[in-house]
């Protein structure tokens, strides 16, 4: 019993102290990337401007359609719920395509990081490029990491002042570049770009550029690995695609240590002194703040920046390239370097094969696809009438959507039952069996149709009917199923 009641006290004084010593959070520690020339360092420069020369200038790359149709190669035309990419254009009916390509990029993720692990975050992930270009803006204003860590600490003097002034205006100019990039994806970029400076933009236009200027700088300027070590969920769902044949930035710990930087303790160790030199060049280079050393880390974005600086530190000391660089688990458990077979696995075979399956559906579709739609919707009230003559008349509204960029003419007939006749709603024509209506391009006529019959044509209350809507041109063609309904037997 003395022992649960002095327990018991312990517990109801521990909690007091903790409030006076213990922090709930870790303040962020501010990360200085030092700058590293190298493969790897290349790849990203070259991605960086591919990605941004992507997003910046799409918008303005011009695609001819046609009179009365918009030229912008690749457009997102909400108001007129259609999409465009270059020769393609994605109806609202059509979205099953934007979903397939959503799928189709789920799986692609699925296989590269099957494979290389999180490759898409250290090359490709819009944080990671932004970030990288405000780091490099940072660097060319205030110099390398150690000028930037002595400035950081230094106070606030006339130059201080005058860089911080710099390089926020930079910033500042990339992120609003950044969203107004975005809105023109949505309009005329050219109109839209005067109707911003004229004041003549919505004021969603403007909230919109206002949103995206603030997120990107305060994520790449001030939060930068935050987002990828606690905002983004990539880091923990990776975790259930990597496996011990998947490519990792790995240090390999059995060729490197044990470790020394003393000379003296290195000529003790003779030939079993480690090839790290515990120069610390892997973890001054990493934008995340890590030590690649330590294993394989959640924050860790595979950037292999850490591979260049310290195959820049073996050349220089007479060791072989390596001691950092991707690496299978399984592989770095038996000491040997990896090869291209060991993350070509059953796995990824299955991916690729997902992959391809839904890529060539989507291709076959598209090149496939109709161009014509048709839907008829039948009176409701009255469903029939009966004419001065005996004859019963049923009307419908019949709607074709011509989903080309040209005009064109499109016969109608009707089939199902003998003798019937159908007559345009305002047509000085007279009835017939087939008739001709004319269609704008990317245009959705509507119109009234009333199909006339002989009673005694019908045999029963309701008789199916058919309408036939074929291209006078292409041959292009499509029918709809429908009823026509008269009194009962």
């Amino acid at each position: 019993m003395v022992t649960v009641h002095n327990e018991v006290e312990r517990l109801d004084v521990e909690p007091v102290n903790a409030k006076e010593n213990r922090q709930l959070f870790a303040a962020r520690k501010k990360i200085f990337p030092k700058h590293v020339k190298g493969t790897f360092r290349n790849l990203k420069w070259v991605i960086m401007a591919i990605t941004l020369g992507v997003y910046y200038i799409t918008p303005w790359i011009r695609w001819e359609r046609g009179a009365g149709l918009p030229d912008q190669a690749v457009l997102l035309d909400l108001a007129n719920r259609r999409f465009y990419f270059f020769a393609i254009e994605i109806w609202p009916q059509e979205f099953y395509y934007v979903a397939g390509l959503l799928i189709l990029a789920g799986i692609g993720l699925f296989l590269i990081t099957s494979t290389v692990g999180r490759a898409w975050c250290g090359y490709s992930c819009p944080q990671t490029v932004w970030v990288d270009l405000y780091v490099a803006v940072e660097r060319w204003v205030e110099g390398d990491r150690n000028a930037r860590i002595k400035l950081d600490k230094s106070p606030w003097t006339l130059i201080k002042f005058r860089k911080a002034i710099l390089k926020h205006f930079i910033w500042l100019l990339i992120a609003f570049s950044t969203g107004g990039a975005w809105i023109f994806y949505f309009a005329d970029a050219p109109t839209l770009f005067v109707e911003f400076w004229t004041g003549k933009l919505p004021f969603v236009g403007y909230a919109t550029v206002g949103v995206l200027t603030a997120t990107t700088y305060l994520f790449a300027g001030f939060a930068r690995e935050q987002i990828c070590t606690y905002a983004c969920p990539w880091p923990r769902i990776q975790g259930a695609m990597l496996d011990e044949h998947s490519l990792i930035v790995t240090y390999n710990a059995w060729r490197g240590e044990p470790r020394t930087l003393k000379k003296k303790e290195r000529e003790r160790l003779g030939d079993k002194a480690g090839d790290c030199v515990d120069c610390n060049a892997c973890v001054a280079v990493c934008p995340q703040g890590i030590d690649i050393r330590d294993g394989a880390q959640l924050e860790c974005i595979t950037c292999a920046l850490c591979i260049d600086a310290c195959n820049s530190v073996m050349d220089k000391i007479g060791k072989p390239r390596g001691l950092i660089s991707y690496a299978t688990l399984s592989d770095h458990a038996n000491s040997k370097h990896s090869t291209w077979q060991s993350f070509i696995r059953p796995r990824t075979y299955v991916y690729i094969a997902i992959f391809s399956a839904i890529s060539i559906a989507l291709a076959v579709t598209l090149m496939m696809r109709s161009r014509l739609d048709v839907s008829v919707l039948h009176d409701r009230n009255p469903q029939f009438v009966r004419l001065s003559d005996g004859s019963v008349r049923n009307g419908y509204t019949v709607k074709i959507l011509n989903m080309v960029p040209r005009s064109r003419t499109f016969t109608v007939t009707i089939d199902g039952i003998e003798g019937a006749k159908m007559k345009v709603a305002g047509s000085d024509k007279p009835a017939a069996k087939t008739f001709k209506i004319k269609v704008d391009p990317d245009k959705l006529r509507s119109f009234r149709v009333y199909i006339t019959t002989k009673q005694n044509a019908l045999h029963q209350a309701r008789s199916d009917i058919k309408f036939l809507i074929k291209d006078t041109t292409s041959k292009e063609s499509t029918s709809y199923d429908a009823i026509f309904v008269g009194p009962n037997k």
